[in-house]
């Protein structure tokens, strides 16, 4: 992993670069596919501040620690990054044995016939003739993420609901042969 050092409003010391070398390169140990680093150290009045920004495969992620001094900010920032960069691991990790398990756990489902889908909770939802707009309304007055209705125009049922970018979506149903 290649580590780029860049000091603002400072002069760089051999032991500072050092140090930071030492702690950035000492998060490889928990995750081996990182690319590069930048660590950013600034000063300001008193304020001492270290960023550090690793770029994994797939993945960009950053720490900031303010300190007494740039050897507290770094302890701070490098701390920062590995619990993120556990937190990461520990998530592909996941994805990895659930895309291995999900074909075993099917084929056992369909050698027995059974189903191993089960439902929590089934509720049973009056649906009200409404416009798309009053739909919308009504979904975020009970802080939900979705809302089935009735559409007051096509008297079919639709379902609104959040996008991630902040938008809504509609899902209309549509009759196929």
């Amino acid at each position: 992993m290649q580590i780029h050092i860049t000091a603002r409003r400072l002069r760089l010391s051999r032991a500072l670069k050092d140090y930071v070398e030492q702690k950035v390169g000492h998060v490889e140990k928990y995750f081996n596919h990182l690319v590069w680093a930048q660590v950013i150290l600034s000063v300001e009045k008193r304020n001492h501040q270290a960023e550090i920004v690793v770029h994994a495969s797939g993945q960009t992620l950053r720490a900031v620690g303010l300190g007494a001094d740039l050897y507290a900010a770094v302890d701070i920032a490098s701390d920062r990054i590995a619990a993120q960069i556990k937190k990461y691991k520990e998530r592909l990790q996941g994805r990895h044995k659930a895309a291995i398990h999900a074909p075993l756990m099917m084929a056992k489902g369909a050698s027995r016939g059974l189903s191993e889908i089960q439902f929590s909770v089934i509720k049973q939802v009056p649906l009200h003739s409404l416009s798309r707009e009053e739909a919308v309304r009504e979904m975020e007055t009970l802080g939900y993420d979705f809302w089935m209705f009735l559409d007051r125009e096509t008297h079919q049922v639709h379902v609104v609901y959040h996008r991630q970018d902040g938008t809504h979506g509609l899902l209309q149903s549509v009759k196929t042969t």
